[in-house]
């Protein structure tokens, strides 16, 4: 069974891998396992550009929320988007909404990831209430210029108005989607920060904020859609340009600080592997929901490896009737010893990143291909991308 039930295990599952924002999130998170049987949990999102493969390591977390009995909420943060944007039309917003909705689902069903457990809404629904208004003025009569800047770098240097309202936004979310815990990426510190201070002060109850690592990009520094494209791996890349940014990528023999390479192993890969190798879907009485549009069996290892291998490695290749070699590993820290200690390098490492990218993106590819709302929504929303796309294919 893939469930947990005591206290202690499903603390350690929905903690695992993330940073605990406070002491009092981790003792309110304890305090909440033994009072309540199900929690809510929070991750937004804003439908700005594309997203790339650094998504995937929020929501490999989906799978140890579900299984310790939790739901999650996708929160599509249109508004918020339309005020960091500067440039796109509201119109252009909810056609990147309906992008993102169709994107999180196909990588769910590729992660095996129970569709039943997860809700996507858009805080356009709440925000235009009244009561959603009155609380948007009482929060912004609580906050100062500086307690919004010092919530990120992007809106320390801002010179718009729109922006600086989008953390108290989501601030507000936490209420009006009646969460318990709300988790985001390392650089939402400052936001969760306020968040603890001012939610309070309205009369509603502190969240609990836990923190995930956010991907290193190819080139080093972190992955991110503003950076160059050759720095990112896209959802919707085809093989041959996944395996030329991976052949580009910087992966010094025998270094693991700041490789890229070997945090999409230990961030992506194995985590999903795990996730598939539970069979999550069927365990929660949904396999169905998670079907994708051509269902391939997705495995990172070789045929024959022992039981419990999450990923393999192909370390010689079959030439002149020779046979191929691989190690085989159970756990992301036993390859990053053997690339520490050099009994593996980089070019097989690079390999068997490239090969379990492109089964796990190929589900996600034939999903898009087959969905003709999400095309739509692509060519609708980013306009931008459609420029020098052939007449035929508009």
């Amino acid at each position: 069974m893939a469930a947990v039930e005591g206290v202690q295990e499903k603390y350690a599952l929905i903690t695992r891998r993330l940073e605990l924002q406070s002491g009092f999130s981790g003792q309110e998170l304890r305090t909440l396992l033994l009072e309540k049987k199900n929690l809510r949990f929070q991750w937004p999102t804003a439908p700005t550009g594309k997203p790339h493969i650094g998504y995937f390591i929020p929501w490999v977390k989906f799978a140890d929320f579900i299984r310790a009995g939790g739901e999650v909420i996708v929160d599509i943060v249109d508004i918020y988007a339309y005020l960091v944007n500067y440039i796109h039309s509201w119109e252009e917003v909810l056609h990147r909404t309906t992008y993102y909705r169709c994107l999180v689902t196909a990588a769910l069903k590729a992660m095996g990831i129970p569709l039943s457990r997860v809700k996507l809404p858009q805080s356009s629904t709440y925000q235009n209430s009244e009561s959603f208004s009155h609380d948007l003025w009482r929060i912004l009569a609580l906050s100062t210029l500086n307690d919004v800047r010092e919530t990120g770098d992007e809106l320390g240097g801002t010179t718009m108005l729109s922006p600086l309202l989008t953390p108290l936004l989501q601030a507000l979310s936490e209420e009006y989607y009646d969460i318990d815990v709300q988790f985001g990426g390392k650089d939402q510190r400052g936001l969760f920060n306020l968040n603890e201070r001012v939610m309070p002060q309205l009369g509603y109850r502190k969240r609990i904020h836990l923190l995930n690592d956010v991907l290193p990009g190819l080139t080093g520094a972190k992955m991110s859609s503003s950076h160059a494209q050759h720095t990112k791996i896209m959802f919707l890349d085809d093989p041959e340009t996944v395996n030329s940014k991976l052949e580009s990528a910087v992966c010094i023999e025998g270094v693991a600080e700041g490789n890229g390479i070997l945090g999409i192993l230990e961030h992506i890969l194995f985590p999903v592997s795990e996730i598939r190798q539970l069979k999550l879907p069927a365990v929660f009485g949904c396999d169905s929901a998670n079907r994708t549009a051509v269902d391939k069996p997705i495995s990172f290892c070789a045929p024959g490896c022992p039981q419990g291998t999450l990923l393999s490695v192909r370390i010689t290749f079959n030439t002149d009737g020779n046979q191929e070699t691989y190690r085989h590993y159970k756990s992301y820290k036993e390859l990053e010893e053997d690339y520490v200690a050099k009994k593996v390098y980089p070019n097989a490492l690079k390999l068997a990143v490239a090969e379990g990218l492109n089964a796990l993106l190929g589900a996600i590819r034939r999903e898009y291909e087959s969905n003709k709302e999400w095309q739509e929504a692509d060519r609708l929303g980013y306009p931008e991308d459609w420029l020098d796309a052939p007449k035929a294919e508009l």
